[in-house]
């Protein structure tokens, strides 16, 4: 069983911190929370003082996704894992750990590339979540929620993934229906915990950035999906996909378009797995109903690398 807990947070870059309010705290009503980057936007869904941090920067990429362990012990024997797959790993300082509101943290490239942090022992905000359309998010002991990551090393990630840092295999989709010529390729979905999926791997061409295909958070209400679409089609952003319910985590979700060029999924009703009995399947459609992608524009990370 993997020491890794939850997805605890996501930090990425942005040319528009202005757009990317609009959409997270205007549009999906999250809670503006604090940190030291002043003209940074710092997302609070709970009570960690941010769970998505946004930061201007002269391109749109996920600068770090954060992976949560219980304590010190457990951060240490996930550091000597990695270190024996012959990866890299960083120790952050006290003030660069303090940054990320944590404890301790270290630090290392995926096989695919993605930045990845490990930490013990998050800085908690013990006032009142406002959010501004009094909607509540799922997190707690299943984390902010989930992320899709593109990799165009899928074997080696996928295999560091489950082998080295312990994520349980939570099912697949093969790309192209279940009729596609071998080799088949699949998407990937792997847990911690029992939210369904915590990440989920995409195949991918060879792309820097931005680096992300998607990050899910959830609602407590279905209500609260529907208000927030509403929203944002109201400020005028981009719907990637219409509302449907997904077969795997039966998520009942809409994705929107980012700045940056990747999706957020806001979703409610998510299952919980039951690892005495689960197994992991392998679903034939994406969606029992919805989630319609046709007026959807090209995701990011699936653009051809350009040659500079």
């Amino acid at each position: 069983m993997t020491d890794i807990r939850a997805l605890g947070y996501l930090r990425v870059q942005t040319r528009d911190v202005d757009r990317w309010r609009e959409l997270t705290v205007d549009g999906l009503g999250m809670s503006t929370g604090s940190g030291p980057e002043a003209d940074g936007l710092y997302l609070r869904l709970d009570e960690r003082r941010s769970r998505i941090v946004v930061l201007p920067g002269e391109s749109d990429k996920a600068l770090a996704i954060g992976w949560e362990v219980r304590d010190q012990f457990a951060l240490q024997r996930v550091r000597e894992a990695i270190e024996k797959a012959g990866i890299t790993v960083d120790v952050l300082s006290e003030k660069e750990s303090l940054y990320r509101d944590a404890e301790q943290v270290i630090a290392f490239d995926d096989p695919s590339g993605t930045r990845t942090e490990i930490f013990f022992g998050p800085v908690l905000d013990h006032s009142p979540v406002v959010t501004p359309h009094g909607g509540r998010f799922v997190t707690g002991t299943e984390g902010l929620g989930h992320a899709v990551l593109p990799t165009s090393a899928f074997d080696e990630t996928y295999a560091f993934y489950t082998e080295v840092l312990g994520f349980l295999p939570r099912g697949a989709i093969r790309l192209g229906g279940p009729d596609a010529p071998a080799p088949a390729r699949r998407v990937r979905f792997l847990g911690v915990n029992q939210r369904h999926h915590s990440l989920a791997l995409c195949p991918a061409p060879a792309s820097q950035d931005p680096g992300m295909v998607h990050l899910m958070v959830e609602v407590d209400t279905l209500d609260a999906v529907g208000q927030a679409l509403d929203r944002v089609n109201k400020l005028g952003f981009s719907l990637s996909s219409t509302l449907g319910r997904h077969t795997n985590d039966k998520m009942v979700s809409f994705y929107v378009r980012a700045p940056g060029g990747w999706d957020l999924e806001f979703g409610t009703e998510g299952m919980l797995v039951d690892e005495s009995h689960y197994t992991a399947e392998e679903i034939t459609a994406d969606s029992y109903w919805g989630h319609d992608w046709s007026g959807s524009e090209p995701l990011a990370a699936f653009a051809p690398p350009v040659d500079i």
